[in-house]
């Protein structure tokens, strides 16, 4: 199970990386994460299966994606077997002011992601038609 985890979600994070409405990806086991050598040397098969990802447009497009996800769960777990999506901003940190939530690492642009086992090619899509 966890050698489809990881394939998928260095895929999905690649994928993501050069998506013309995203500003960052954060997972440690893409080459231009500052983490990657020590993913390498310490998670040789694979750097997880959850990362995060700058959106462009901020909270508002966080918001919308989220909504417009058809295969991505809307929950705040990690970890299962099906593909998940929170946007903390607007979910498990809203009720913090914007300079609570940016001392907590939670900016209104960022989107988390936890892959599952689904076809990779729907993942992307799924991605891909939520950006719009």
């Amino acid at each position: 199970r966890m050698d489809r985890h990881l394939a998928n979600t260095l895929a999905v994070a690649k994928h993501l990386e050069t998506h013309p409405k995203v500003e960052w990806v954060k997972y440690a086991g893409l080459p231009s994460s500052s983490y990657y050598q020590i993913a390498k040397k310490y998670t040789p098969k694979g750097a997880g299966a959850v990362f995060s990802f700058g959106i462009k447009g901020g909270l508002e497009a966080g918001k919308k994606l989220i909504n417009k996800l058809k295969i991505f769960s809307h929950l705040a777990n990690v970890g299962d077997t099906r593909s998940l999506v929170i946007h903390p901003a607007s979910t498990t940190h809203q009720q913090l002011g914007l300079a609570e939530q940016e001392a907590a690492g939670v900016t209104p642009e960022l989107v988390r992601l936890s892959i599952g086992l689904e076809d990779l090619d729907d993942l992307i899509w799924d991605l891909d038609q939520a950006f719009g």
